[in-house]
């Protein structure tokens, strides 16, 4: 009789889509059936036209997909109930946790299935969702429910005197939506991706099992969750690693108008024994591009010119963009450091900036950005991003190809281009996350922005820069990928992708959880 009943309620939830017209009725049909399984979660799954739409769309703005129901947990129970209903029934649902919405191309979308609201968990969740302990084995840590923000994290463990060493740039991110993708930022080359700084996991598998997961215990889980697209489970809670905070933050960046300088001062610094740097990053600087940029408005008003007026001459420069951290503000040794550490750098003299900041200050930089954009309605428009993986030996031809050719000639708005090496030596290649392989690879991030009737041509030069690194055999890997069919999906895990399928078929064997990745359900989705 249960199967029947889920059959019911997957029929109802597979023509909400279709039928927005009748999202009264089935708002009052559903509960009663979901009521025949456990009456708690029945009332926690919304289907009006503003939720639904919520949950349709993506910081993209690109990929709309209509989910048949929102479902607002409240608890970890409840997440594993939904999951054991679509698991138990004769024709299953797909299942998709969507942490703050911040993919670009659908990833956490759910068409015709259920979306897991994790910030309206973040909102009700019963349970403690931050806490900082200290174990005698693994030092300090903090754990942290999967829906929880790492800004919040920041704030919670600063007030011990610690904080995880490996951020993203960005903080208004869940922990269980960066681990689901690994987590990478200007820290990657020295503390590794977030992914290598966790100890262990909670997570609900696609069978609806709750399972404690680390390297030692459950460990095919553990390696297969971190990095894994939330294809395996949904973290509710994980175990990170903490270090003694600093205070404040040398923050520097240096100007290149040679590629090949920049990157082999880039390689450098990133392979230096003694002093050590804590941050680095790399920016392209182009004429139609702004000198400073929403992310973060480094360089003072008066330079502009002066920088501008070395663009225009070059036509592309390449930024720097250094940070270390300390201690105290008359602390002297930090300076000296620094001036260890940039001695034979080839940066053009003269374009050499800093400024000193408080660490908080650092880290959450992009904030300041995001709620201006915001307060000009400019950051609910279409971001066609597209993030890349580059092999070392083969960043000079991406260069050349890319950054002096395809961009300067189609000349768009430039929008944030990010490119910046990590060493592979700390990434875990037993985890699902897939990376060069070479020893150092660059990540190339092109952030672009839009407006709602300008961003194809964005995606039409992302399609151009990866027909041009298939053409000459760059070995591009993407992150944060996005991928249409299973063929492409094989070729992006490479020899991973065996093992990823069975992983699939071993914690989610009905192909249940987060259908909007498209990698075992492919070309369902339109975009607008």
């Amino acid at each position: 009789m249960a199967k029947n009943y889920t059959f019911l309620i997957y029929f109802i939830l597979l023509h909400i889509s279709s039928t927005l017209g009748k999202t009264e009725q089935c708002k009052i049909l559903l509960p009663k059936l979901l009521a025949n399984f456990d009456i708690s979660i029945s009332n926690k799954l919304y289907m009006d036209p503003e939720t639904i739409h919520h949950a349709s769309n993506d910081y993209g703005n690109m990929v709309h997909e209509f989910p048949a129901a929102v479902f607002h947990p409240s608890s970890i129970q409840d997440i594993i109930t939904l999951i054991k209903i679509s698991y138990n029934s004769s024709v299953p649902f797909s299942i998709a946790a969507r942490g703050q919405g911040h993919s670009t191309n659908g990833q956490a979308m759910a068409r015709d299935g259920v979306v897991v609201d994790m910030a309206s968990f973040r909102k009700q969740r019963k349970e403690v969702a931050i806490s900082v302990s200290e174990d005698p084995l693994i030092g300090y840590y903090v754990d942290v429910g999967g829906e929880q923000l790492w800004i919040d994290v920041l704030y919670a463990t600063l007030e011990h005197g610690l904080a995880p060493a490996s951020w993203t740039d960005y903080l208004y991110l869940t922990v269980g939506g960066t681990l689901s993708n690994a987590g990478i930022s200007g820290q990657t080359f020295r503390y590794g991706p977030q992914i290598n700084n966790v100890h262990e996991l909670d997570v609900i598998t696609g069978k609806g099992d709750f399972v404690t997961c680390s390297s030692e215990k459950n460990q095919e889980l553990y390696n297969s969750v971190l990095g894994g697209l939330g294809q395996f489970g949904v973290i509710t809670r994980a175990r990170i690693s903490l270090e003694p905070a600093p205070t404040m933050v040398k923050w520097m960046r240096l100007i290149y108008s040679d590629f090949s300088t920049f990157t082999k001062d880039q390689e450098r610094l990133i392979s230096m024994n003694g002093v050590k740097l804590n941050f680095l990053e790399g920016m392209v600087l182009m004429q139609q591009g702004s000198i400073n940029n929403w992310r973060s408005s480094f360089f003072p008003l008066s330079q502009h010119s002066r920088i501008a007026s070395l663009i225009n001459k070059h036509n592309i420069l390449y930024c720097l963009d250094l940070a270390k951290y300390y201690d105290h503000p008359s602390d002297k040794m930090v300076d000296k450091e620094i001036q260890v550490m940039l001695q034979g750098l080839a940066y053009i003299p003269g374009f050499h900036y800093e400024k000193n900041v408080s660490y908080v200050e650092f880290l959450n930089r992009v904030r300041s950005g995001e709620l201006k954009l915001q307060s000009q309605g400019l950051w609910d428009v279409p971001h066609p991003w597209l993030n890349l993986f580059i092999p070392k030996s083969q960043i000079l031809d991406f260069n050349s190809g890319v950054f002096k050719d395809i961009m300067l000639k189609r000349n768009l708005t430039n929008g944030i281009v990010l490119v910046y090496p990590m060493n592979k030596s700390k990434w875990d290649d037993r985890m699902s996350a897939i990376t060069s392989e070479e020893d150092v690879f660059y990540t190339v991030g092109f952030l672009h922005s839009g407006r709602f009737d300008d961003w194809k041509a964005y995606e039409a030069q992302n399609k151009e820069i990866l027909k041009f690194c298939s053409d000459v055999g760059i070995k591009v890997k993407q992150y944060l990928p996005n991928h249409n069919t299973q063929e492409d999906w094989k070729n992006h895990f490479g020899g991973k992708w065996k093992s990823f399928l069975e992983r699939k078929l071993q914690f989610d064997p009905r192909m249940i959880l987060s259908p909007g990745q498209k990698i075992f359900n492919n070309n369902y989705y339109q975009v607008f």
